[in-house]
């Protein structure tokens, strides 16, 4: 049995009391949410379900979730009775304080800006908390219920810092502060102020004012984090290291007399862990700007044909003279996207081997000699195997137009796919032997022949 509800109150169907807002075991609602489609909501056996985001990426036991809309449905009372004393609850900090706490927010390093003379701390992997000088507040407005004995003697006064266990504790740290009963647990817990927004002095002048408060406030569940200067880059990587090494999460760099800014800025910055890879340049993007009339960036091409822009850390000459078509360059990097897509690609240098082979953006280009007939029957004909090119396929109906190419080079299994008139995209697998590779080829293609596409000219 499904319910509808409208955007701004609860309608049942004609079978049910509008005035009792909850549902039975089995029953289902949908309720209008931010977005263009509603969300369902759900009871099965007393645990209550929401389709929203915010249900979903709980890290806790489903029936110990909850979100707005449930709460919306059957109220906050009913929500505490049936999970506990553990929903967040929104106050002010003060009369004139606004739900939302006003708290400076890092950008991710360019792996361009000169960071020398920056301040350094730790990144810590806590919860980022927000005293008003009476409460905690989390970023979202909610309070965290800190015992009185925790928070005695913390001054009356806005503080930023993070409450925090240990390394690699972070989902312990978030079971602890986000209950309501002010429990013991709190003693394995630390607030670490590493700054006072209230201040309107540069960064400097803010720490040396947390660090003489706290020296004589001497709290026994309260510190001011470590701070220090850049050296150079070369500090900063053995830092990150350092910090990596022991579990920690990574870096975070204050701009050098810098005011406490409201929302995010540049003024502070987050630095992960840093990887160099090779890539081979494809083609040359046109400047804009300042770097109108030459290079803007390289187009590369990693080895399974990933493409991408590297943009920053060339120099003038460099940009005016640029790496060639073909030469190999090493890049650096931070992480990966979910798409295999480098983050914050950085020049480092060309190769020694300056020349190797462009790789095809149309096509991979897998060169392999022809396999030998597969013992199953793989769906398709020995001509469907790839040859220098690879076999390419097409399936089109009335919603879309699709193609899909593979090629095999010994070890080597290469698929290209997407919309026909685009590039597509690039994913190579490599197996231990030849013979496994040409399994796993012959799978592939049985399964999209057996999806309706069909062998097709470029």
């Amino acid at each position: 049995m499904t319910i509808y509800l409208q955007a701004s109150s609860l309608h049942y169907g004609k079978t049910r009391n509008p005035t009792m807002n909850d549902l039975a075991d089995g029953e289902s609602c949908e309720m209008k949410g931010s977005g263009a489609k509603p969300y369902l909501l759900k009871n099965v056996g007393g645990v209550y379900s929401c389709s929203c985001p915010a249900w979903r990426n709980q890290s806790v036991a489903i029936e110990s979730r909850t979100c707005k809309h449930i709460r919306k449905l059957r109220g906050d009372d009913a929500e505490r009775k049936r999970i506990g004393d553990i929903l967040p609850t929104r106050v002010k900090a003060t009369k004139d304080a606004k739900d939302t706490p006003p708290l400076l927010l890092a950008h991710a390093w360019d792996n361009a800006t000169d960071l020398k003379d920056w301040w350094i701390s730790e990144k810590l992997d806590g919860v980022r908390a927000y005293w008003t000088g009476e409460v905690f507040l989390s970023r979202q407005g909610n309070t965290y219920h800190a015992p009185d004995w925790f928070t005695q003697g913390l001054p009356a006064e806005p503080l930023d810092g993070e409450l925090w266990m240990d390394r690699g504790a972070f989902q312990r740290t978030v079971s602890i502060v986000r209950r309501q009963d002010k429990s013991e647990h709190w003693k394995t817990i630390r607030f670490v102020v590493f700054d006072a927004p209230a201040k309107d002095d540069p960064f400097e002048q803010r720490i040396e004012f947390l660090n003489e408060a706290f020296a004589d406030l001497k709290h026994a569940f309260a510190s001011v984090l470590k701070q220090e200067r850049c050296r150079s880059e070369s500090h900063l990587r053995k830092k990150l290291v350092e910090i990596e090494s022991l579990g920690g999460e990574g870096l975070m760099l204050r701009q050098p007399a810098s005011r406490y800014e409201i929302g995010r800025s540049m003024t502070l910055l987050k630095v992960k862990t840093f990887h160099d890879a090779e890539a081979v340049v494809i083609d040359h993007s046109a400047g804009k700007g300042k770097h109108k009339g030459r290079l803007g960036a390289l187009v590369v091409q990693l080895p399974d044909g990933t493409e991408f822009n590297v943009g920053t850390g060339l120099s003038d000459a460099q940009r005016s003279s640029p790496p060639e078509v073909g030469s190999s360059i090493t890049f650096r990097y931070q992480e990966l996207t979910d798409a295999g897509v480098p983050r914050f690609p950085s020049f480092l240098r060309i190769n020694s081997e300056t020349k190797k082979s462009v790789a095809a953006k149309k096509k991979p280009a897998a060169k392999s000699k022809p396999p030998a007939k597969s013992k199953s029957d793989a769906g398709a004909a020995t001509e469907n195997s790839p040859g220098s090119s690879g076999a390419y396929y097409e399936y089109r109906d009335d919603k879309s137009e699709k193609f899909w190419e593979i090629a095999t080079d010994g070890c080597d299994v290469t698929v290209r796919y997407g919309r026909i008139g685009t590039t597509g995209q690039t994913k190579t697998k490599s197996f231990a032997s030849d013979e496994a590779a040409q399994k796993h080829h012959d799978k592939l293609l049985k399964d999209k022949t057996g999806k309706g596409y069909g062998k097709a000219s470029r």
